[in-house]
């Protein structure tokens, strides 16, 4: 991954963390909670792709497993939203840009409910079974609800600062001067007839034809003279 795609998933990874372990978490909404921290991953993955998306949503589901007050086993969300990620970057466009709202809004609905699943089951694995308790149909409900109704607020900023991010403003300020030199090169070479390299072999044969025009402007003086 590049250095500003790194430096920006760092930082709205933490951010989303914060938010959500000091803010979100404490709200006591009835079911589960708002996971912010997977739509960022989300928006990132959708516009950094795959890779991307699996690299970053590891990151923050390792991230999350160590930060407190987390009580279940280290890796366990790693898992988790690394798989997200993994999906939702599948459904990158090849420009990066998705012109529909459609799309997004079906990924986080399958996201918030397959995350969910997956961390149950991982969780099953290892006997963890808190979400029994809670009730999975229940849980499923709220995770699909809270992140649908918190999507739009976050999703397209996150993408939209991604895309910004990812472009380099020095390759474009490069790129384009190199395409002026080379269309005023073309434009040079095109008007004169005569390549930059080889002026001097341009040059003698305009001092040949002249010398040519000189010896038969003589010849035909010395013809009228007789």
């Amino acid at each position: 991954m590049r250095v500003n795609r790194i430096l920006l998933s760092s930082a709205l990874v933490v951010v989303a963390l914060v938010i959500q372990v000091s803010v979100l978490a404490r709200l006591h909404l009835p079911g589960a909670v708002p996971d912010l921290l997977l739509l960022t991953v989300l928006g990132l993955a959708m516009v950094y792709g795959h890779v991307g998306g699996a690299l970053v949503g590891f990151a923050a589901g390792l991230l999350a497993d160590l930060a407190p007050p987390a009580d279940h086993a280290a890796g366990r969300y790693a898992l988790v939203l690394c798989v997200t990620g993994y999906l939702a970057g599948l459904i990158k466009p090849e420009n990066g840009r998705i012109k529909s709202a459609t799309g997004p809004m079906v990924v986080v609905v399958a996201a918030a409910i397959g995350s969910t699943l997956l961390y149950a089951g991982v969780g099953a694995l290892v006997g963890d079974t808190a979400a029994r308790h809670v009730g999975l149909v229940s849980l499923l409900f709220t995770a699909a609800l809270y992140d649908l109704l918190l999507a739009p607020f976050v999703v397209p900023g996150i993408m939209a600062l991604a895309r910004r991010a990812d472009n380099d403003p020095l390759a474009e300020t490069s790129s384009a001067g190199k395409n002026a030199t080379d269309i005023s090169t073309g434009w040079i070479s095109n008007g004169t007839g005569l390549k930059i390299g080889g002026q001097r072999g341009g040059l003698g044969a305009l001092k040949t034809r002249a010398r040519t025009r000189t010896a038969r402007v003589g010849r035909i003086k010395g013809v009228k003279r007789l």
